[in-house]
């Protein structure tokens, strides 16, 4: 597992902080810049006791998300499990984009009202 980059080490812009020559809100999603995927966040946790920083991308793009209360139930369900390579669950990890997914894209506490599809960019 990375242990990312120390915010420390970051300069920072007023609310902002300046990573890979763009200017981030710590854990605030943004369009992602890979191919195929929808989102991407610069995720902060502590590790060792020192703030470190990570950029997650996640959400599919082409795939729609929560369009419907049983797509939505599904997929929180599913998701729920999702475990990374050491064996620990992935729900509750700021650094993996299921967090970020169940988070942004299929908020537990919110009616689903997402996208059947992603419309393609012009």
């Amino acid at each position: 597992m990375s242990i990312g980059t120390k915010l420390s080490s970051l300069k920072k812009i007023g609310d902002r902080y300046e990573y890979r020559g763009k200017l981030w809100k710590l854990n605030s999603p943004v369009p992602s810049t890979s191919k195929g995927k929808k989102m991407m966040v610069l995720a902060s946790k502590t590790v060792n006791g020192e703030r470190r920083v990570k950029v997650i991308h996640f959400g599919a793009k082409g795939y729609g998300h929560n369009y419907s209360k049983k797509a939505k139930e599904n997929y929180l369900r599913r998701s729920a499990g999702i475990r990374n390579k050491a064996g620990k669950l992935t729900k509750n990890d700021r650094w993996s984009p299921n967090y970020w997914a169940r988070k942004i894209l299929w908020p537990a506490n919110k009616r689903a009202t997402g996208p059947k599809t992603t419309r393609k960019a012009a």
